[in-house]
C-alpha cells in the first residue's frame, strides 16, 4: 500500500497537530450517554461483547507475539498513560465521535495524555448509518479530533460498524448500500481530507450480514478484527489479513482499571512503525 504524506504544520507544544485548532478540548455535545452501549452487541442475536470474555491462554500466547495495545472510551475510567507508556504498550485507539451529535466526553483528556506520554494513538468514530451519510459522518469525526499527522505518534483514524441498540439490524440497510452508499463515502471521504485509509473496525458477525461478506475494501483499509477466543481472529469474510486484532474486552492493563480491551499489530515493531507513519 503507498501513502502520499500531507504537509504537517506547526503546532502548540504539548497538543497533537490533529488537535491544533480547538479540538484538545474536546466535550460532549449532549449529555454524554453511556459508552459502549456505544459498542453494543457485535454478534448477531444480542451477545454483548463482555459476555465474550478472556480468550484463555492460547489467546494471550497470540496476543503477545505482536506488539500489545489497547482502546478505551469514556466506558473506561480515567486513564494514567504514563502507567501504560511503562507497562509496554505500544498503541491505543481512542473513541471521538458518533453520528453528528457527540463526542466522547474522555476524548480530550485520552488523545492528548496518551500522546504527551510517548503512546502512539488513534481515533475512531462509532457509525450509525441510518442517521446520517458516510460523508457527513467522516467530516464530523475529522473536524472532532479524526484527523492524521506525519509526526510518529498518530494512526489512521477508525471507523467502528458494529449494531447498536435502538436500530434495525444492519441499520435498514441493504448489503449494497451498505457497501456502496455508506461504507464506500466515510472511506472516500476520510482518504480525501487525509490522504490515509481509515481503519475498519468489524467483526463476522455484523460483517457478513450487512455487507454480504464484501471484500471491496480489503486491498485499501486496514482492517481491525473484533474477536475473542482462540489463537487467532475469526476473520470478517471477504479480507484475508487483519492489522489490528481485539482480542478481548476484560483484559487488564497498567494505568487503566476495569475491563480494558486489548489489541495487537499483526507484525513487528518496525511494521506498526510503518502503519503510524504511513509508510
Amino acid at each position: 500500500m503507498s501513502f502520499v504524506f500531507p504537509v504537517i504544520q506547526e503546532y502548540v507544544k504539548g497538543t497533537p497537530p490533529n488537535l491544533r485548532n480547538g479540538d484538545a478540548n474536546v466535550h460532549c455535545s449532549r449529555a454524554c450517554v453511556p459508552s459502549r452501549q456505544n459498542r453494543p452487541a457485535l454478534a448477531r442475536g444480542g451477545r454483548r461483547r463482555a459476555d465474550h470474555g478472556d480468550p484463555g491462554p492460547a489467546g494471550r500466547r497470540r496476543a503477545l507475539g505482536g506488539p500489545p495495545g489497547l482502546d478505551v472510551s469514556n466506558n473506561n475510567p480515567p486513564v494514567n498513560w504514563s502507567s501504560v507508556k511503562a507497562s509496554g504498550q505500544q498503541f491505543a485507539y481512542v473513541k471521538a465521535t458518533e453520528n453528528l451529535n457527540f463526542i466522547d466526553g474522555t476524548f480530550g483528556a485520552n488523545y492528548v495524555g496518551a500522546y504527551n506520554a510517548g503512546v502512539p494513538r488513534g481515533a475512531y468514530h462509532f457509525a450509525i448509518p441510518d442517521a446520517s451519510t458516510g460523508t457527513a459522518q467522516a467530516d464530523y469525526f475529522l473536524a472532532h479530533g479524526g484527523r492524521w499527522s506525519r509526526d510518529g505518534l498518530t494512526l489512521p483514524g477508525a471507523v467502528d460498524l458494529e449494531s447498536r441498540s435502538g436500530h434495525a439490524t444492519c441499520y435498514g440497510k441493504s448489503q449494497a448500500q451498505m457497501v456502496v452508499q455508506w461504507i464506500r463515502d466515510f472511506t472516500t471521504e476520510y482518504k480525501a481530507v487525509t490522504t490515509r485509509d481509515a481503519v475498519i473496525y468489524t467483526s463476522k458477525g455484523w460483517w457478513d450480514p450487512c455487507t454480504g461478506g464484501s471484500n471491496a475494501f480489503a486491498a485499501t483499509n486496514p482492517l481491525w478484527a473484533a474477536s475473542w477466543g482462540g489463537s487467532s481472529p475469526t476473520m470478517p469474510s471477504g479480507f484475508g489479513v487483519y492489522t489490528f486484532w481485539q482480542w478481548t474486552s476484560t483484559g487488564s492493563v497498567p494505568g487503566t482499571s476495569g475491563n480494558t480491551d486489548l489489541d495487537v499489530f499483526n507484525g513487528d515493531s518496525a511494521g506498526l512503525g510503518r502503519m503510524i507513519n504511513g509508510g
